[in-house]
């Protein structure tokens, strides 16, 4: 998904989500942006995986 950044304000930039919808995203998870910047937003499937494992192993070392 790629948002377009119209502004920002504080500690958020005002990102273009969808035909106009606006969205307020945390500064710190794209620093640097500027105005006009476009931003593309993905799911890294890898590292879900690997997390969800980490979880799961966690999970059953507490609860065996």
């Amino acid at each position: 998904m790629n948002v377009i950044v119209d502004r920002i304000e504080g500690d958020y930039a005002v990102v273009e989500i969808d035909k106009g919808k606006m969205c307020n995203l945390p500064i710190e998870l794209v620093p640097n942006v500027k105005e006009g910047d476009v931003v593309t937003i993905t799911i890294n499937k890898d590292k879900t995986k690997e997390r969800k494992k980490t979880i799961e192993e966690l999970m059953n070392s507490v609860f065996e």
